[in-house]
């Protein structure tokens, strides 16, 4: 399964795109920043893993969750970890940065901030490339940094939006700003 999309994966080509950006940026990220082998497959995995259900319908998100609540566009990643639970993964930061990705947090290691940041500044997304380009470059040099701005700018989008905003990505704003 390392290295790659899962068996079990619910993912069309546009998200299979998606996905291998994301692992791309982060092992890009990794070999600049010269990460131990461990923290780099845990980097890697976890960007191939974070939407492997991303496709998946709502029926099978909530039998795979038992979440009848949250809004069925935030069940991919817990319902994600909870399955790669079932076949062995371990790495708690791995399951972790996989299971919150769309809302954060606040007690996350670095693996769980730099999916964060990959998700959302992979090349392939098309609002404000040249600023996510910008700051993706920088993400060696200025993590915290960054990451610190990832997190402002999805929150504001999230509010310009008008969507409402889960205690996670409350908890992980106040933990950075």
């Amino acid at each position: 399964m390392k290295g790659g999309l899962p068996d079990w994966a619910v993912v069309g080509d546009k998200r299979r795109a998606h996905i291998e950006r994301v692992a791309s940026l982060l092992d890009r990220w990794a070999v600049a920043l010269a990460l131990d082998v461990e923290t780099r497959s845990a980097w890697c995995d976890a960007g191939w893993w974070h939407d492997a259900l991303r496709d998946a319908d709502e029926l099978q998100l909530r039998a795979l969750t038992g979440d009848s609540q949250r809004p069925v566009g935030l069940l991919h990643g817990p319902a994600a970890a909870l399955r790669l639970e079932t076949v062995g993964e371990t790495r708690q930061d791995v399951l972790d940065a996989i299971r919150w990705h769309t809302v954060g947090c606040s007690t996350w290691t670095r693996t769980g901030r730099a999916l964060y940041m990959a998700d959302f500044l992979e090349p392939g997304r098309t609002f404000m490339q040249a600023d996510r380009a910008f700051l993706a470059d920088r993400v060696p040099d200025a993590f915290d940094a960054v990451f610190r701005q990832v997190v402002r700018l999805r929150l504001e989008w999230t509010i310009r939006e008008g969507k409402s905003l889960s205690a996670e990505t409350v908890a992980l704003w106040n933990d950075v700003r």
